[in-house]
């Protein structure tokens, strides 16, 4: 099976799953950081994902934010988030999403973030491009981060790690948001709705479906200070290209 094709399905019937769990009892439980939670809808929708992935890639490696790694015996990986953006979900705020990323001999290849609220299905495939709803995206143009609107992330347990860099750009930018879901925002970021992102502290599963929709959009991804992005470790900087150099100086304290 196309594994392009493999992630855009299975995140469509994982966003069904989470759908369907909208007004039901959620079953919140707190991780190991306070606000940091996990609901019934992230496990069924990672159960979900990991079947059908597992059934059409039997030796890929499966690394899912709930279930942890399940080592496979190809080269290839699966990255999944299955349901990015938890405390939006628990409070029926509509910026959430199923993120699946796909690498081989560790590049990534294909890309999915279905965010089931809007119902917007996020793809990409490495040197085809990226879209949304099967319509081409790409970055947005603006070339001063004081005509940018840029966003961040943080967990509220870890604010002073991000608060200074807020504070920073909240002064400079012409506006600053807080999505809640890093996955999400890569791809807004891919679409052009924002200029730019940051965030220290993701996991693999937070960016690896997005950074391959920001990199086949036509923008920029690094670590925070500019150095080389790596999804599986460090922090994330996801700009429009034109914008980088100037959020690296920004973010800069």
């Amino acid at each position: 099976m196309d594994p392009l094709e493999c992630a855009i399905d299975t995140a469509r019937e994982a966003g069904a799953i989470i759908r369907a769990h909208v007004g039901t009892p959620l079953g919140i439980v707190e991780k190991e950081q306070r606000a940091d939670i996990v609901t019934r809808a992230d496990r069924a929708s990672e159960t979900l994902i990991v079947e059908r992935l597992r059934a059409a890639f039997p030796n890929a490696t499966i690394l899912g934010e709930e279930g942890g790694l399940t080592i496979g015996t190809s080269d290839e990986r699966w990255i999944v988030d299955p349901l990015d953006g938890t405390t939006n979900f628990a409070h029926d705020y509509p910026l959430y999403c199923v993120s699946i990323g796909y690498e081989r001999a560790g590049e990534l290849v294909a890309a999915a973030i279905y965010a089931p609220a809007l119902d917007e299905l996020y793809a990409a495939q490495r040197g085809a491009g990226a879209t949304c709803n099967d319509k081409h995206i790409a970055v947005s143009g603006v070339a001063s981060v004081g005509d940018a609107l840029v966003c961040t992330g943080f967990k509220p347990a870890n604010y002073d790690r991000n608060g200074a860099h807020f504070a920073a750009l909240s002064r400079v930018a012409q506006g600053v948001r807080r999505g809640g879901s890093a996955a999400l925002d890569l791809a807004f970021v891919a679409a052009g709705r924002l200029d730019a992102f940051w965030e220290f502290d993701l996991f693999a599963w937070d960016v690896a479906a997005g950074a391959l929709l920001v990199r086949e959009a036509g923008g920029a991804m690094s670590a925070i200070d500019g150095g080389a992005f790596c999804v599986d470790v460090g922090s994330t900087l996801a700009t429009n290209a034109a914008l980088h150099d100037a959020m690296v100086a920004a973010l800069a304290l």
